[in-house]
């Protein structure tokens, strides 16, 4: 298939390109190159690409493509809630935008990269595609809007599928240091302290980017009545662990590292378990390979290769609000996060 990547240059779509290509899909990919710089180790191969916001999309660049895998976004809670309402601009009126061009263009499916953030405080229970959602940031909110307007577009032409991943691990050319193993990983290993900032209490399921990305494969390969204004839980259901959990994983990996509480750190309101049952069982091509012990032992063999420092793991390469605010700085975004400067190439 010939498959339109946005976001491409971000944490997952470096991992994903690659992956798509070897599995014999032309891909071409969307990205607005504000990360373009904040390489870990050999930059990725780069593929055909357009260098535009996503809010600015047209319709001409979308035609002749067979499907959308869309990863372009905001992507975490502190770079959503720097301007609360342009992350509502991007994540959810862009999206949404951007699906309703696809579909008159005459793309056929469209692979929305959504988040098990939606279902919010939710707390002991196993919750599956049916559950209430309860989110609690601008970016989980955002996340809710797109699968409901999305739905709205699904017919005959036109299919949408919603992957509600579960929080992403892992290394990847184009590191986050935002994440919550990458982050803990990469305090132990730099500083000896694995730092939380909550109380240790809050559920998390977790999912390696490998893992997402053979997920984004398997979907858009499966059969659009398997799949069609589908939603799917992307994650494995023993992969869901306490946070104090995951810094216990940490500190055995890590001889001598100390696992320490944030002062004034409380419960974290972002507490859920996901139930992954339906992608395995309506998509037996989808198989997983990671845990999460695996990826704390490749992120710290990954670290120890590049001789990570703790000054550089905290610095804007790798912490993306960090990144955005370094721009806004030097007057490189304005305000709505649009570019005033010519960027690198994507």
């Amino acid at each position: 298939m010939k498959v339109l990547v946005t976001g491409h240059q971000g944490y997952i779509g470096s991992v994903l390109t690659p992956l798509f290509q070897r599995a014999g899909h032309e891909v071409v990919g969307l990205d607005s190159a504000l990360f373009a710089d904040c390489t870990f180790g050999p930059a990725p191969a780069e593929v055909p690409s357009l260098r535009v916001d996503l809010r600015d999309v047209g319709i001409e660049p979308l035609r002749g493509f067979d499907a959308v895998v869309h990863l372009a976004a905001l992507s975490n809670d502190p770079l959503s809630n720097l301007n609360p309402s342009i992350t509502y601009d991007i994540n959810h009126k862009a999206t949404v935008r951007l699906a309703a061009l696809a579909k008159e263009a005459g793309v056929g499916r469209f692979l929305q990269s959504s988040s098990c953030s939606l279902y919010g405080k939710a707390g002991e229970a196993m919750l599956d595609e049916g559950a209430t959602f309860n989110p609690v940031t601008a970016y989980a909110e955002s996340k809710v809007f797109v699968e409901r307007d999305l739905a709205a577009l699904a017919d005959d032409r036109f299919s949408p599928v919603y992957l509600r991943n579960a929080t992403a691990y892992g290394s990847s050319p184009r590191l986050r240091a935002d994440l919550v193993v990458n982050n803990l990983v990469g305090f132990a290993y730099t500083t000896g302290r694995i730092l939380i900032m909550s109380d240790g209490s809050p559920w998390r399921p977790l999912v390696h980017l490998e893992d997402i990305s053979r997920a984004f494969l398997a979907l858009l390969e499966a059969p659009r009545s398997r799949v069609h204004n589908e939603a799917f839980n992307v994650g494995r259901n023993e992969e869901n662990y306490r946070v104090r959990e995951l810094a216990d994983m940490v500190r055995e990996a890590i001889p001598g590292s100390e696992v320490q509480y944030a002062e004034g750190g409380g419960p974290d309101q972002r507490d859920y378990r996901v139930d992954c049952s339906k992608i395995q069982r309506l998509i037996p091509e989808f198989k997983p390979q990671w845990t999460v012990r695996r990826g704390i032992e490749e992120l710290l063999g990954a670290y120890k290769q590049n001789g990570l420092t703790s000054e550089e793991f905290l610095s804007s390469r790798y912490l993306r609000i960090k990144r955005v605010t370094e721009l806004q700085a030097s007057g490189e975004l304005d305000q709505e996060l649009r570019r005033t400067k010519p960027g690198p190439r994507p």
